[in-house]
């Protein structure tokens, strides 16, 4: 970290996305240096330095990883980031480094569709997994015991939040370590490491790199064993990011503040407006002042994420709707700056209505947007 981010901790999150992971300046070089395509590195004699092998580490993931450490923990010299090929690399990473057979892990049972593959293969490895929903903090009621508590707060897709920092000191308080899913928050919406987590752990492919463009995960820890693990987990596996991939994600990162605030205002105004209509139920977004988990959520997050999620009465009015929306993609993944959604039914795995619906909102004009979705309502009732 350069002494430039180290007096950088009251700088706002815009200055610091614009500017994170930058290097000192050089005259005639780019202020952020191009991928380096390299798969070994000029080694004569003794293996001292950085870079020795393209599976171990790479200059543009230095820069990168600066980057996200500054956002998740500014000013801070005692966190480490390390960048995966996905966001489930990161995943794994951590899960498996961590825990050993006869082991017991919580996991929540309303996270991400693939946490049940997960849990297969950790029970295959002779570790204990228990499931607890997210709301009401009720992974605290299974938590006895266990070596690691994963949360995911906000869950994808039901928009649950729980509170972190109370997890976390129970946790804790009996020697278990934290994880916590950061994707759906970003660091400018919540720093689960300032919240005590241990480990802060997302899909870049989502919101922080915001283009759809990306497959990208990360850790995000303080040094010392655990994360040394992490990274030894990630040589071994060779879930690495390519350099290309690393460099276009620290690109998208400038724009960042510009469109986490754009998306998540938008999705607000969305979530309004579907508060007012009679066919939809079960209407999710953190940041509606009636929202169930808006208390919570208001004391722990600094924005709420830009997906709202909702249900129609039937699976056939939610494919009607989908096909009606002319702003909106019917596709997976969330956190672009197109919006997108789909009936998240399909997929299996999740615990979900047939006609519930996980919206992504983009950085379309919030008016235009909005519009499209009443619209997309009306011709649907058809």
């Amino acid at each position: 970290m350069s002494d430039a981010t180290k007096d950088a901790d009251h700088t706002g999150d815009g200055t610091r996305a614009v500017r994170a992971g930058l290097p000192e300046p050089v005259k005639h070089e780019p202020t952020l240096p191009g991928p380096v395509f390299a798969a070994h590195f000029h080694l004569p004699g003794e293996v001292t330095g950085p870079y020795t092998y393209g599976r171990d580490d790479n200059p543009t993931w230095t820069l990168l990883e600066r980057a996200i450490g500054e956002l998740e923990a500014p000013g801070r010299d005692d966190v480490e980031t390390l960048v995966f090929a996905s966001g489930m690399a990161a995943v794994s990473s951590v899960l498996f480094s961590q825990l050993r057979a006869g082991d017991a892990v919580v996991l929540p049972s309303d996270g991400y569709q693939a946490l049940p593959l997960v849990r297969a293969q950790l029970e295959a490895y002779g570790i204990e997994v228990r499931t607890a929903p997210t709301g009401g903090d009720a992974q605290l009621e299974v938590l006895t015991g266990a070596r690691l508590l994963w949360i995911e707060s906000p869950s994808n897709p039901g928009l649950d939040v729980c509170d972190i920092r109370r997890l976390v000191e129970a946790a804790h308080a009996q020697g278990a370590l934290v994880a916590v899913d950061n994707t759906l928050a970003t660091p400018l919406g919540q720093r689960p490491l300032e919240l005590g987590a241990d480990f802060s752990v997302a899909s870049g492919t989502k919101q922080l790199t915001g283009h759809g463009d990306v497959l990208l995960g990360y850790v995000a820890g303080r040094t010392g064993e655990a994360m040394a693990a992490v990274r030894r987990w990630r040589k071994i596996v060779g879930a690495i990011s390519g350099p290309m991939e690393a460099w276009l994600a620290h690109r998208s990162i400038a724009t960042l503040q510009l469109r986490v605030d754009r998306q998540n205002a938008t999705a607000l105004a969305v979530a309004e407006a579907l508060r007012r209509r009679p066919e939809v139920s079960g209407l999710r977004y953190p940041g509606l002042p009636d929202d169930p988990a808006h208390k919570v959520a208001a004391q722990q997050m600094r924005r709420y994420g830009c997906v709202v999620s909702f249900t129609l009465p039937t699976r056939a009015r939610a494919e009607r709707f989908l096909e009606a929306l002319r702003l909106v993609e019917d596709a997976t993944s969330f956190g672009g700056v197109r919006s997108t959604a789909e009936r998240r039914g399909r997929w299996g795995g999740d615990a979900v209505e047939e006609g519930f619906i996980r919206m992504s909102v983009g950085a379309e004009d919030p008016e235009d947007l909005v519009a499209d979705v009443l619209r997309a309502l009306d011709a649907s009732a058809e």
